[in-house]
């Protein structure tokens, strides 16, 4: 007998003889049901979800005036109060609204800011990295984008900048552009 089959069994006295008798824990009937996975072990369906984490925090309300002035500040034509689209659009801003304040409300566990750090998501060996004190900055990098260079490079120039044509109208015509002949 396997010891896993053992730690199943448990074994007690009754009279004369000794009867297995298969053993329950609390925890494994109040546990996590098993979730069906692929050869990969990544679960078929979602095990979780964001509606889920944020049932717990309240719904925000978010009046019609509100709404209409969000509208106003974004200049766009708010929806008839009233409508099936008024209505959603509202309900939708509300679980944004409560999204935002449950991330604002989360602590982070202390010890582990950012501050002062350089992140890079490269794997270096422990010891190894990128030396940031060695080469000042700038000095390098002025040689290599010489600015004359970079615009002597360029098909089209004008009194040191970049001349970029778009099919764009402009509300006013630049002088040299213009034709200025009405024959």
């Amino acid at each position: 007998m396997s010891w896993a089959a053992l730690a199943r069994l448990k074994v007690r006295s009754h009279g004369a003889g000794l009867y297995p008798r298969r053993c329950t824990s609390g925890i494994s009937q109040r546990g996590p049901e098993l979730v069906e996975t692929d050869d990969c072990a990544i679960p078929l369906k979602p095990t979780w979800s964001v509606d889920e984490l944020l049932s717990s925090y309240p719904r925000p309300t978010i009046s019609s005036s509100a709404l209409h002035r969000l509208h106003v500040l974004s200049a766009l034509i708010p929806p008839e109060e009233g409508t099936s689209a008024h209505s959603r659009l509202t309900r939708e801003l509300e679980d944004l609204v409560k999204l935002v304040e449950s991330v604002r409300l989360f602590n982070a566990p202390r010890g582990s800011s950012t501050v002062d750090t350089t992140l890079d998501s490269r794997v270096w060996a422990e010891g190894a990295g990128i030396d940031l004190q060695r080469i000042p900055p700038g000095n390098r990098d002025l040689a290599a984008l010489d600015p004359v260079e970079l615009l002597s490079r360029a098909s089209r120039t004008e009194n040191g900048f970049y001349v970029v044509h778009s099919d764009r109208a402009t509300k006013q015509k630049c002088p040299q552009h213009s034709t200025g002949s009405s024959t």
